[in-house]
């Protein structure tokens, strides 16, 4: 068996988080629709219970992300690896904020374009995630 590594768990706490945030995103958007029609007044408690997950999730995302950031090697600092760095922190960013437009908003609006470029954002920086974790 391979030896488990404090490197190994941090990347699968990271992966966890992800997994709850992003994939939490896709149900919703797959029962929001279905829940609107057969009981609109159950939205709100939908939400906030999702909320309660969510928000932990995204915490343990930033902080594994942190740590995963510290402990990289002096080789990953290229210019491609920092570039794309960049690109997924601001990806992070534009999901976070837009989640919060999409959680405050009052307006359909709001929920729509807050939703979507919440889970956009999301997708794209667990992408980007990705191509950082395939360097070398």
């Amino acid at each position: 068996m391979i030896s488990p590594t404090l490197d190994s768990l941090r990347i699968f706490l990271h992966i966890l988080g992800v997994a709850i945030w992003v994939g939490g995103q896709i149900v919703l958007a797959g029962l929001v629709p279905t829940i609107r029609v057969s009981a609109p007044e159950v939205l709100p408690k939908v939400a906030k219970a999702f909320a309660r997950i969510a928000w932990p999730a995204m915490i343990l995302i930033v902080f594994t992300g942190m740590w995963g950031l510290t402990s990289e090697s002096s080789s990953t600092s290229d210019t491609g690896y920092m570039v794309t760095f960049a690109i997924k922190m601001l990806l992070v960013f534009v999901a976070i904020a837009a989640t919060v437009i999409h959680s405050q908003g009052n307006s359909k609006a709001a929920k729509a374009i807050g939703g979507a470029f919440g889970l956009l954002g999301s997708l794209l920086a667990a992408y980007a995630g990705i191509l950082l974790a395939h360097v070398g």
